[in-house]
């Protein structure tokens, strides 16, 4: 399979893994009382209302077309008002941790789809569909990891350090909530550095043993 053989059925994987994970933060957001993502329209599988046009595009693209070897993507975050949430800050940990806990779950799915479809080809399936599912699935099962590990680092704005927010003391949420400023810098920072390599490949390692995958 060639390069553009693999950026063509890594596409699919990665929109669902980045949309799926917006729509959570969305409608779990709506159940516990803020209807903010569902009256702008974000509660929807259609990709159009998710685009954006450098974490889902442009960033993605780079990292595939320079042959990378880890895959970095995001949609447009969901609005979620959080004084709507009946719960207060632990709503909102609730809501941020939903996103990660969808990329598992589809990881999980992949995982099984994966381990279903591998010796299918030797069963009398059409190689032309079974094949191309195959490595669809085996890719969703990275991505997927991939955005539930790096999210859930406490780091603000992602969702770990949302959920840091939402569920330290007061005096211990309110100076790192002051770092979001900063968050975007800081998330860049990790990728280029070899702490990506250090702190979040062995998480993924853990999980892709736990599933059976040998990627």
């Amino acid at each position: 399979m060639n390069h553009i053989q693999s950026i063509v059925l890594m596409i699919l994987p990665l929109m669902l893994a980045v949309i799926l994970h917006e729509v959570s933060h969305g409608w779990t957001a709506e159940k516990l009382g803020d209807p903010t993502a569902r009256l702008m329209g974000r509660i929807t599988l259609n990709p159009v209302s998710h685009v954006d046009l450098f974490g889902t595009i442009l960033v993605p693209g780079i990292f595939l077309l320079t042959g990378a070897h880890f895959l970095i993507g995001w949609a447009k975050p969901v609005p979620v008002n959080f004084g709507n949430l009946r719960g207060g800050r632990r709503d909102m940990a609730l809501v941020a941790i939903s996103g990660p806990l969808t990329n598992l779950l589809l990881a999980v799915v992949s995982s099984i789809l994966f381990h279903l479809t591998s010796g299918a080809g030797t069963a009398g399936f059409s190689a032309a569909v079974v094949v191309p599912i195959n490595v669809m699935a085996q890719y969703s099962v990275l991505i997927n990891l991939v955005l539930m590990v790096f999210n859930l680092l406490p780091i603000l704005p992602l969702d770990g350090g949302r959920i840091a927010v939402g569920l330290l003391p007061e005096k211990l949420a309110i100076p790192l909530q002051r770092t979001e400023r900063w968050g975007m810098l800081l998330v860049l920072l990790f990728v280029v550095s070899d702490m990506w390599r250090y702190l979040v490949s062995p998480v993924i390692y853990v999980f892709l043993q736990i599933l059976g995958m040998k990627i």
